[in-house]
């Protein structure tokens, strides 16, 4: 079986789409698939391309075994809503265009760069063969929740072309249950939608002793150590932690973050103003090395700002935190706080409430807290673990593929 992906992240990029991406496309060639990915030259967060990568029309590459064919995008900073959809626009129609002389028996899409999911209906269309939409985001709804843009004549067109996508799709794979609940709302038939949710790699995240060296090299040595691996983005209320860790009046407490993103240089500024003491920030990783500074880490932030569309959002970092045995401190409502609340790998405060945040923190690092989290970790890493995932993928790729192959030898007769 020939898989053809379309995404605009992958590895070199280190956001969580590249790296489910990755991993999933590495299991499924353990399983015997073929793989091939299109993609854009890597430049996320800040829209620069990354060192040794040109914005080629196009160029092939293999990457672990997987056929990797990076496209020619506008490339534009994650900021921006316009800038932002000429670069996601790019993508769509010239992925589109290269895929038209690429052979597969499935096409699957990711979001929530939504418009990729243009270009796979449209191959699917053509090419006459199943395409999947991988749901990672409720777009356009997540632009307005985070005050982009408002309801309105082009929002209400984007959710009725959203709409029509998922019906049109052969098969949706939503991230999180909440997100499959959201589409049987609107219409979309429950039979349709799968749920493969997020995990962690085991194998790159695992137990292991702190880096002693990178903590003398940060100098926070004898430190209980909060760690933030991520995107500093317009949706993770990281502007509201700034402001909290100022009434943090606990000296053994320093704040870690590390990554990149629109809000970076303002969350900055913020703590720069408040005269903060107790952070350190540093610029993105790349994936490999951000077990070691999870190691260095005590407790692993994953925070969002308090509205509605997030309570169906499951942010990643909690799976690959609790592979490592760091609880996690949890600023988000919903399917993610029952995950931490029913394995007990960390503690959920109320999103955007700086009394309870700082309430939280301090419960957290009690020892006896402690020590409970960090067991309910193993078991929520092991329940999530991604090459189990991507094999339950792999089993529903495989089964669209062959319904949809025993329907065509149905109608025109088998071909030999």
């Amino acid at each position: 079986m020939h898989i053809l992906f379309l995404t605009d992240n992958f590895p070199p990029e280190v956001n969580a789409p590249a790296t489910r991406t990755y991993e999933h496309c590495q299991e499924w060639i353990n399983q015997g698939a073929k793989v091939t990915v299109i993609t854009c030259a890597p430049n996320f967060p800040h829209g620069k391309l990354y060192k040794g990568y040109k914005n080629k029309f196009y160029q092939k590459d293999t990457i672990d075994g997987i056929n990797i064919i990076r496209v020619w995008s506008y490339m534009s900073s994650n900021s921006g809503f316009f800038k932002r959809v000429i670069d996601y626009l790019s993508f769509a129609f010239v992925s589109f265009g290269v895929g038209l002389f690429q052979k597969c028996d499935v096409i699957i899409a990711t979001s929530p760069q939504f418009f990729t999911t243009w270009s796979a209906y449209g191959l699917s269309t053509i090419k006459q063969k199943p395409w999947i939409f991988e749901l990672r985001d409720i777009w356009p709804e997540s632009i307005k929740t985070v005050g982009v843009l408002k309801q309105g004549f082009i929002t209400t067109t984007l959710e009725k072309i959203e709409l029509f996508l998922y019906h049109k799709s052969n098969k949706v794979i939503a991230v999180t249950e909440a997100f499959k609940k959201n589409l049987i709302s609107r219409g979309i038939p429950n039979e349709k939608i799968e749920v493969i949710t997020n995990g962690s790699n085991l194998e790159l995240f695992r137990q292991r002793d702190k880096d002693l060296d990178l903590l003398s090299s940060l100098n926070l040595q004898n430190k209980f150590i909060v760690g933030y691996i991520g995107t500093h983005g317009l949706a993770h209320s990281l502007d509201f932690i700034m402001n909290s860790i100022s009434k943090v009046k606990d000296k053994d407490i320093h704040f870690l973050f590390i990554g990149d993103g629109a809000m970076k240089k303002d969350i900055i500024k913020i703590a720069n103003n408040l005269k903060l003491k107790n952070v350190t920030f540093l610029d993105s990783i790349p994936k490999e090395e951000v077990p070691h500074y999870l190691s260095i880490c005590d407790i692993s932030l994953a925070p969002l700002k308090d509205r509605e569309n997030f309570r169906t959002v499951i942010p990643s970092k909690i799976f690959e935190a609790s592979a490592m045995r760091k609880p996690t401190l949890l600023g988000v409502k919903g399917q993610a706080q029952e995950i931490i609340e029913k394995y007990q790998a960390g503690v959920c405060y109320i999103p955007e409430n700086e009394e309870d945040f700082i309430a939280k923190l301090m419960m957290i690092k009690e020892k006896e807290n402690y020590l409970k989290y960090k067991k309910g970790c193993i078991k929520l890493a092991e329940a999530y673990d991604r090459k189990k995932l991507a094999k339950n993928m792999l089993n529903i790729i495989k089964k669209l593929t062959f319904c949809k192959i025993n329907k065509f030898s149905l109608i025109y007769g088998d071909i030999r």
